[in-house]
């Protein structure tokens, strides 16, 4: 296998990637579905739900803790996701860190 197709075929490897990417979506929650975010395969936040129970002005903090706990939940899942892609897409091929 000579270098150029090589070359061509990791460039186009990379594209159905990030175009995967761009196509996925994640839900996760916190608090018991009391907050709900969408993020895309580029950790991008698309959409967020919020329980109007879980509102309070006393309670701020839990709101945002609530919001970062999905969030973070959604690209431990986008990471996930893209991992188990990589390793489709590489036959199986384990990369490390990867």
């Amino acid at each position: 296998m000579n270098i150029q197709n090589m070359m061509k075929q990791a460039q186009e490897m990379q594209q159905r990637l990030q175009q995967q990417m761009s196509d996925m979506r994640v839900e996760a929650t916190a608090g018991g579905g009391m907050v709900t975010v969408v993020v895309n395969g580029n950790k991008q936040l698309q959409s967020i739900k919020i329980d109007p129970e879980v509102v309070s002005k006393e309670d701020v903090e839990m709101l945002q803790d609530l919001i970062v706990a999905a969030f973070n939940d959604a690209a431990r899942k986008v990471d996930e996701q893209l991992g188990q892609s990589m390793s489709g897409l590489m036959g199986g091929l384990k990369i490390p860190g990867l």
